[in-house]
């Protein structure tokens, strides 16, 4: 079984065919989906469709959503995994989607900078409050994620789409972090992340889509194509088997053999995925 960590179903570009999408990805093997949330707006659109397609989900507010976010929305966050969690909802799994964003300039400057690392930091509070791993966006930002990991200990969890270096990696991976991989590795170009994805441990590799986002090369259709008619492919969670494929052949290793492994590590660092109806 494959497992998808990282999938934004309810995005435009998936919703209106979910049902669909999360149908041909199962006939291909990808057995477990999970959801992260983006903002507060999403929150019930995650959770709804968690419990629909039977995967599991995350609540978090994304760095790329603080400039329109208000401050009551961490007491929303709060409240919303306070109640999924008295009310025994196992499919909620983690806090996410959460982290810093340093590519976007706006984000990079003040004010807006200020305003997600403090996000950052609060989610991070939030996540330890209720014992929660957490799901990270990191865009050029692994030290100062890191940074905030060592003031604010959580229970671990997954850094989504890293591609930073070894030393970085490894401090990741150290506190308790798998590190997501997806279509980004299947260009030949990525060649740090390729380097990563050879040598980093079986036992720190997850497997992700980012769905509709990050897509493979196979999917992508440069400018130059676009403006010669070429249509831009739509990711989705069904391409996860051969993004897995090109990971196990750049390791060495066969897929079934990849697959297993990326499965436990995601048990490991989302107990409560453990938890859900067979």
């Amino acid at each position: 079984m494959l497992i998808d960590t990282h999938c934004h179903i309810d995005a435009p570009e998936l919703a209106d065919s979910a049902v669909q999408l999360r149908a041909l990805a199962a006939s291909r093997g990808v057995g477990h989906c999970i959801y992260p949330a983006v903002e507060v707006a999403n929150f019930a659109a995650v959770r709804d469709m968690a419990h629909a397609l039977g995967d599991s989900y995350a609540l978090g507010i994304h760095p790329l959503f603080t400039p329109q976010a208000a401050d009551e929305d961490l007491d929303r966050l709060d409240q919303a995994l306070a109640d999924a969690l008295q009310a025994g909802d196992t499919r909620l799994v983690a806090v996410g989607e959460m982290g810093l964003d340093y590519f976007v300039p706006a984000l990079y400057q003040e004010p807006l900078r200020a305003k997600q690392e403090r996000f950052y930091r609060a989610q991070l509070k939030i996540a330890r409050k209720h014992g929660l791993p957490v799901i990270l966006h990191v865009r050029r930002s692994a030290d100062q994620l890191l940074a905030g990991l060592n003031d604010i200990a959580v229970q671990g969890g997954m850094a989504h789409a890293f591609n930073g270096s070894d030393q970085q990696a490894a401090r990741m991976t150290e506190r308790g972090f798998a590190l997501g991989l997806g279509g980004a590795v299947t260009y030949e170009r990525a060649t740090q992340l390729r380097h990563l994805c050879r040598t980093m441990p079986a036992s720190s590799i997850v497997l992700e889509t980012d769905a509709p986002d990050m897509p493979p090369h196979w999917l992508y259709a440069t400018a130059a194509q676009r403006a010669a008619g070429a249509v831009q492919g739509i990711n989705n969670s069904s391409e996860l088997p051969r993004i897995a494929q090109v990971i196990a052949d750049l390791r060495g290793m066969a897929l079934p053999e990849l697959a297993a492994s990326t499965t436990s590590n995601v048990q490991r660092v989302l107990p409560r995925l453990t938890l859900l109806p067979a």
